[in-house]
């Protein structure tokens, strides 16, 4: 069926060719017309979520607001030259019509002391934006620079902190991070090309493929934006997986074609190409989007939207791979090795070929002294992820970012600044309206909020019961209960903020950081152990939300991962027709893939490294490793899937394993060598990104792939074959039977049907 395509795509090369060329088109415009990435997740299902639903429903939308710290290096801001500045620096935000309030510590007839640092060389102030609502998010993103920007002054040092310079800078560095990223790979992968194939045109082709591949993988990704929202995590990931598969599956066919053409005319040389290099690279480009689409169970809207944008620029690297670069090869035949470098021959490959003749040979005389030492190996670098910590924080960001540094000095200069609010919601779905304020709930709510003042960290608590310290339990049953007295205006702000027509919401401030383990754990504490309310308590707020979306991704990841596996087995086996070569696939993936989150535990979390890679130390962020599973689960087994491919070839031409496996690996050694530098190259150069997340995936996917394609296919593949023999290759009559339905998984293709339907069922029955 392939070989069908590939001569098909010979006879309309050009047109193939025109219509490839006028896709950038359409992505371009797509790109321009696209959605905005978000910077935060919300997992969906969720109590946390639920609650701020209810809140959105029934209360009315707070403000959007960003803190900043002056500070002073020898006034103190008690000193009305201090206080002078600030309020000339501050002139500006009360003109501008965005600005709702600014809020300082000089607006009382005292000095607000709790916005006075421990020195008092520094103050608080809280800037809120106006003309919001829950829909209108990307106001808040896109006024922040500008009035930040208006907020200048020669003598006191001013740092933005808050969650909306905190997105912003996320926000920022992750765009900031892919072109990067872009700009450091492109040029080491075309050097690795260029060794590979020893010409300018050679390397060109999968680096043209690479760039449409990625454009067209941010248009879908904005596309998919416009829709349902996506992570700004997600460029990244587009990026990162979009340029490692296409140069890879561009570098295998053209090198697959490089080989035919010096054995058969142009036609028949890409027929044979896409039979067999094209059949492995649609499968391994099928396990890739498995595993990304495997994110989709998760049920967490924003991490599945990403697994949809990486299955997208997959689904087209894999498409240009066939189309685009088929068709180019049709058109420029034997002229593919044109603009030859003269000090590099990659035809003379006797040296090398020898090296994978005499590895091969040396682990199939020995399978038992290679596979247990080599295997033990990947075991122990898997270790430290049985220690591992999730969590997250501020420290995700460089140290460089504002809104780190600003967050940084808030807990480090004040005392207990109210920096985490935990939000307490009680819904009373059998309340009637207009308010569920009847005696019994307001003296729940009176035992509550003092039972959540008396916890460790926090604060103070933010409710209709705490309006006024002087105000007993019985008087505030008295006031807040219907038909209620007339009310002094603040009394009554505070019930319009506080009380909806069936919730009543509570405010614990703490300091704790939003991502941390304290804070989860207090979450968990009002969880579990609240007095009686008579109605239904949820906890919501950036811890309560951190809270969930690790408990989330614990709880559905032993799906998760099961599902990919189990699709992915399927789909080797129609690749392959055995039963047991499909396992052993993926239980050398989960090998190298477990390896590679040791790494990344013993780097990341205990900090080995820190000072070359520049980050912080600490908790791994709660989605990079399932993200990073499901990312590598295919992407680390191409290189399997591709030796396992040409070996099936080889063995349905001399019926012999070990034979077999050797010339398969002398013939693709230098090939999946360079791809597998190229992958590692692209995936490494994160690990110079600015984010320590984005950081960790790059280096923790790198280290995968650079364990799949040498210990795990120079070791462990030819040593379990080798001990395997002919069983490599059964399968019970009727599972063959299932595998021959597939067109994509027949050999007829490749080999004259008779002989390989006699090898079939020489590898069929008993090994």
């Amino acid at each position: 069926m392939l070989a069908t395509w590939g001569r098909w795509v010979y006879r309309f090369r050009w047109w193939v060719l025109i219509i490839s060329v006028l896709s950038l088109g359409p992505a371009a415009w797509l790109t321009s017309q696209g959605g905005r990435l978000e910077s935060a997740i919300i997992p969906t299902h969720t109590e946390s979520a639920r609650a701020l639903n209810l809140m959105e429903r029934e209360l009315p939308p707070s403000l959007p607001s960003f803190g900043m710290i002056f500070r002073s290096a020898s006034l103190r801001s008690t000193d009305p030259t201090f206080k002078a500045e600030v309020e000339r620096t501050l002139a500006p935000l009360h003109d501008d019509p965005y600005v709702a309030s600014v809020l300082t510590a000089y607006d009382g007839a005292e000095v607000d002391s709790r916005s006075i640092s421990r020195d008092g060389r520094s103050t608080i102030v809280k800037v809120e934006i106006k003309d919001y609502t829950a829909s209108q998010t990307t106001l808040a993103m896109d006024i922040y620079p500008t009035l930040l920007a208006k907020v200048h002054s020669d003598t006191l040092e001013v740092t933005a902190f808050g969650s909306l310079p905190l997105n912003h800078d996320l926000t920022i560095l992750a765009e900031e991070d892919a072109k990067r990223a872009e700009m450091r790979v492109l040029p080491l992968v075309g050097l690795v090309l260029l060794l590979v194939f020893g010409s300018v045109l050679g390397a060109a082709l999968p680096l043209a493929v690479g760039l449409l591949a990625v454009t067209a993988g941010i248009a879908g990704t904005l596309l998919l934006a416009r829709i349902t929202p996506v992570l700004v995590f997600a460029k990244n990931v587009v990026v990162m997986v979009g340029l490692g598969v296409s140069i890879d599956y561009s570098l295998f066919i053209l090198s697959r074609f490089r080989e035919e053409i010096h054995r058969r005319p142009v036609p028949d040389a890409l027929a044979h190409t896409m039979a067999t290099t094209g059949r492995a690279i649609l499968f391994s480009g099928g396990t890739v989007a498995i595993g990304l689409f495997g994110m989709l169970f998760l049920g967490l809207g924003h991490l599945s939207s990403m697994g949809i944008a990486g299955a997208i620029v997959v689904t087209v690297s894999v498409l240009y791979a066939m189309t685009f670069l088929p068709a180019l090869l049709a058109i420029l035949g034997p002229r593919v090795d044109s603009l030859r470098l003269p000090l590099i021959n990659p035809r003379n490959t006797g040296r090398g070929a020898g090296f994978w003749r005499s590895l091969t040979n040396m682990v199939m005389a020995y399978p038992w002294r290679v596979l247990l030492p080599a295997a033990l190996f990947l075991v122990l670098l898997g270790i430290p992820f049985l220690h591992i910590r999730l969590g997250s924080g501020v420290t995700e960001l460089p140290k460089t970012a504002e809104s780190r540094r600003g967050m940084e000095l808030l807990r480090s200069e004040f005392h207990n600044p109210d920096s985490n609010p935990i939000i307490v919601v009680v819904r009373y779905p059998n309340s009637f309206p207009p308010s569920p304020l009847t005696a019994d709930n307001v003296d729940r709510i009176y035992d509550l909020s003092r039972w959540l003042a008396k916890l460790p960290a926090v604060n103070h608590v933010e409710s209709i019961v705490d309006l006024d310290p002087s105000i007993s339990r019985n008087a505030y049953v008295q006031i807040l209960t219907p038909p209620m007295p007339p009310l002094p205006k603040g009394v009554q702000l505070a019930l319009n903020k506080m009380v909806g027509e069936d919730i009543v919401m509570l405010v614990a401030q703490t300091s704790l950081p939003e991502g941390g383990s304290e804070a989860r754990s207090l979450v968990r504490t009002i969880r579990e152990s609240h007095p009686p309310v008579d109605g239904e308590l949820m906890v919501t707020g950036e811890s309560a939300f951190q809270s969930d979306l690790t408990e989330a991704i614990k709880k559905h990841s032993p799906l998760v991962v099961g599902l990919i596996v189990l699709v992915t087995y399927f789909v080797l086996f129609i690749l392959l027709g055995s039963v047991l070569l499909p396992l052993k696939a993926v239980l050398m993936n989960l090998l190298s893939i477990s390896a590679s989150f040791g790494a990344l535990v013993w780097i990341f979390q205990y900090g080995h490294l820190a000072s070359w890679l520049r980050f912080t130390p600490g908790p791994i962020l709660p989605m990079t490793p399932i993200m990073m599973f499901c990312i590598l689960f295919g992407l680390s087994m191409d290189y399997e899937v591709l030796l396992l491919n040409r070996v099936r070839e080889e063995y349905e031409q001399i019926c012999d394993n070990t034979q077999a496996v050797a010339r398969s690996l002398e013939s693709t050694g230098r090939m999946i060598t360079g791809a597998a530098a190229i992958m590692a190259s692209v995936l490494f150069a994160f690990g110079l990104s600015d984010l320590t997340a984005v950081k960790a995936m790059g280096i923790g996917m790198g280290i995968a792939v650079v364990m799949d394609a040498t210990i795990v296919r120079c070791l462990l593949v030819p040593a379990t074959m080798r001990l395997l023999g002919r069983w490599n290759w059964w399968s019970p009559g009727p599972i063959a039977r299932l595998h021959q339905l597939c067109p994509f998984g027949r050999a007829d293709d490749i080999v004259p049907r008779d002989r390989a339907d006699g090898i079939r069922k020489s590898s069929r029955g008993t090994a």
